[in-house]
Formats: structure tokens, sequence, C-alpha cells
């Protein structure tokens, strides 16, 4: 984990799901600040920083938000984490961080059930473009 970035957030998401792969440019078009860098869960270091903050990789369905001293937020909490440090109007959706995490996760968790069969799933994780390269980690 030494060789993860410092000054950087890590945003370990489902490479094969058409939906992560939708929020993940999305979330890119937005950093302004230059905040995120982006890990497969699939992926070799995805599955090293999983092991490292102690989640189980067989139950990872979710988006994670790994940051340099080693918090982790999962699920709607790192997705309001992540949204806090978007540029505009997408700011707002950490307003919803006021509910409770139980009930949030709850949407959360019913998105994430059906979200191959709602936005479908790739054999195999995004490949980015040249001028992306830098916001992925290998």
């Amino acid at each position: 984990m030494e060789d993860l970035p410092k000054n950087k957030k890590i945003i370990l998401f489902d490479g094969v799901c058409n939906l992560c792969e939708s929020v993940v440019r999305f979330v890119i078009k937005h950093d302004k600040q230059d905040i995120f860098r982006f890990v497969s869960l699939q992926s070799e270091l995805g599955i090293a920083i999983i092991e490292h903050t102690g989640f189980e990789k067989l139950k990872i369905d979710s988006v994670l938000l790994y940051e340099s001293d080693g918090t982790v937020y999962y699920k709607a909490e790192a997705v309001f984490k992540i949204a806090k440090y978007l540029d505009g109007q997408f700011k707002f959706l950490s307003f919803f961080s006021f509910i409770p995490i139980k009930i949030s996760n709850l949407f959360y968790d019913f998105i994430a059930r059906n979200r191959y069969k709602w936005f479908g799933k790739k054999e195999s994780c995004m490949i980015s473009t040249a001028a992306l390269q830098s916001k992925f980690l290998t």
C-alpha cells in the first residue's frame, strides 16, 4: 500500500458493471481538483487493497473509497464522500449523508442487486483512453 498515491483518494469500482463504468466517467468529468484515482475491484491492485482493508473480497459488491490514511468508506457512505469533492451542483448529493446509513444503504443495495439486469455487464474491465490513463492505478 506504500506505492499508492498519498495525496489522492482511491475509488474501487466493479470493472465489469456498465453502471459503475458510467459513474467512474461521471466522477472523472466532475473531479476538477484531480482528487480521485480509480482501481477495478477485479484487478490485482484492487484485490490487494481490499485484503489490506480487511473486507472479504467475496462480499464486495460495492464501491469503496480508500483514503491514504487507511480510512475506507463503503456503499452509500462512499457515494456521499465522493460527491462532497465533485464540482458544481453535484456536491448537493453529499447533503443526503444526514440520512441514517442503514436507510441509505437499503436504497444503495437495491440498485446494486439490480445493476447488471438494468445496465448490463461486460466480460472485462473498461479500458481507459490514453487521456484518462493517469486516473487509473494498476
